[in-house]
């Protein structure tokens, strides 16, 4: 990726932060927009999501991007000036999941450990 491509990523994903946090704040406090991956033509742009919380959180969020990705493209587009407005695409990113996932079953080993060694 280019340095330009990847500049670019920054301020498209700045740029969708901001415009959720100030819009639409009491909506978008369980969301993190974890990266923007923006095609090399410029047209269109994969945006990652996650979501803290329960199963209805992830369907909300869901249900919140596929509505007004419209309104938020427009958005961005007067703060980020290119050649064409990419189109944006929102997928939820289950990293930070498999991460906290990761972290419990280390700690359920470790206190596993911990208490047969006791023995």
């Amino acid at each position: 990726m280019s340095l330009r491509l990847a500049r670019v990523n920054e301020l498209i994903k700045r740029e969708i932060g901001s415009f959720l946090s100030t819009r639409y704040r009491s909506e978008s406090v369980r969301w993190t927009i974890t990266s923007v991956d923006v095609s090399a033509d410029l047209r269109n742009a994969t945006v990652a999501y996650s979501v803290i919380g329960e199963e209805i959180h992830v369907r909300e969020a869901q249900h919140f991007f596929r509505r007004h990705s419209g309104e938020i493209r427009k958005e961005v587009n007067k703060f980020v000036v290119l050649k064409y407005s990419p189109k944006l695409h929102f997928v939820r990113d289950l990293g930070i999941e498999r991460g906290h996932r990761v972290m419990e079953i280390l700690d359920e080993l470790e206190s596993e450990n911990s208490t047969s060694r006791d023995k």
